[in-house]
């Protein structure tokens, strides 16, 4: 992270409404921390950021946010250690990725020094909404949008970028059952799910409330030209123990970059577990199911760190996965928040001291 230089335009809140808020029974997104950063694209350049109290934005109804979906985001944490010390995790991954995203969805890609310059300030002013504790966080949400009134249908000249901030804990705290996709798709070669686009959020939900219908919390998204192989779970990359080797899919425009992702792998390989990192299909995993080969599936993502599956559907076949001794997925979602919470060393030089 490179450190800041940047003047930033600051407006405090006049009182906090962090007494409203019961930290022991959150519900995720449901409250926001008291200040928000955001910064205007006029006139072919980004304005000075501006971190003022939360609160709702005026937008023109012709705004081409709502109208052409010219919009991305990111997904962080900020932790605070028993001794009341702050951490980000990988910090300069989520600013590469959201400048990634935004190129492929033509936003300007945003400054670095205004990104890292408001998150510490804002961390800095909200300091006392980072509990410590285990599961315990404040989750960071950047996102741009266009904001230029028009119709017409056009990349937007104007742009707004954003960070909000809310409390968060443990996203699953038992594990999910799922589905395999045989109809639907996240994304296919040559479009966007690479990025984080809303969009790709949004076309998610109707097939995953159908699976919500059968008794499934999510969907293993399957390749959308054969549906043979196995790409992504719900909004999280995916891992597959056979054996005592794992196995993921490579990244791709069809497949994103997951942050949890690539330090899972790592993890895993100081731990000398073998992991492939290939293509994945369905008749490898059912079979393995059916077997005894397949021992553990699970998610990585910033929200749920690690989400264990108990067991999967296709065609109308549910698989149950076994209980299995000291689970890769357990093991590798402790060392890793030990890392972010500060309670074991760091070999890789992920956490990121904030002061505050």
């Amino acid at each position: 992270m490179k450190p800041e230089n940047t003047s930033l335009e600051i407006t405090k809140a006049t009182s906090s409404t962090i007494g409203k808020v019961d930290f022991d029974n959150l519900t995720f997104g449901k409250y926001y921390a008291d200040h928000m950063m955001i910064c205007d694209f006029i006139d072919g350049k980004w304005e000075t950021p501006k971190i003022l109290p939360y609160g709702p934005m005026q937008m023109e109804p012709s705004a081409k946010v709502f109208h052409y979906g010219q919009a991305v985001f990111e997904g962080m944490k900020a932790f605070k250690d028993k001794d009341g010390k702050v951490w980000l995790f990988r910090p300069e991954e989520n600013f590469k990725r959201i400048n990634k995203s935004s190129k492929r969805m033509a936003i300007p890609e945003f400054p670095e020094e205004y990104f890292f310059s408001a998150l510490k300030t804002l961390l800095k002013l909200d300091k006392e909404w980072i509990k410590s504790g285990d599961g315990n966080s404040l989750y960071i949400r950047p996102f741009a949008i266009a904001t230029e009134a028009g119709v017409s249908a056009s990349p937007s000249n104007r742009y707004r970028f954003v960070i909000i901030c809310c409390p968060a804990k443990a996203y699953y705290s038992s594990p999910v059952k799922v589905t395999i996709a045989q109809e639907y798709s996240r994304s296919a070669d040559g479009g966007v799910g690479f990025a984080k686009a809303a969009g790709n959020y949004g076309a998610q939900f109707y097939p995953t409330n159908l699976a919500k219908d059968k008794g499934y919390q999510q969907i293993i998204w399957t390749d959308a030209n054969t549906h043979e192989y196995l790409e992504e779970a719900g909004t999280m990359n995916i891992f597959f123990r056979i054996g005592d080797k794992l196995v993921t899919a490579p990244t791709n425009d069809r497949i994103l970059d997951g942050v949890t992702r690539k330090s899972i792998i790592a993890l895993a390989e100081r731990e000398n577990i073998e992991v492939e990192v290939r293509r994945v299909t369905v008749k490898e995993i059912v079979e393995a199911a059916e077997n005894g080969s397949l021992k553990e599936i699970f998610g990585t993502g910033t929200a749920a760190t690690v989400a264990q599956v108990s067991g999967f559907e296709f065609q109308d076949n549910y698989h149950e996965l076994p209980e299995v001794e000291n689970p890769y997925s357990m093991k590798f979602k402790k060392m890793l928040q030990d890392i972010q919470y500060n309670r074991a060393e760091d070999p890789f030089g992920w956490r990121y001291a904030v002061e505050v």
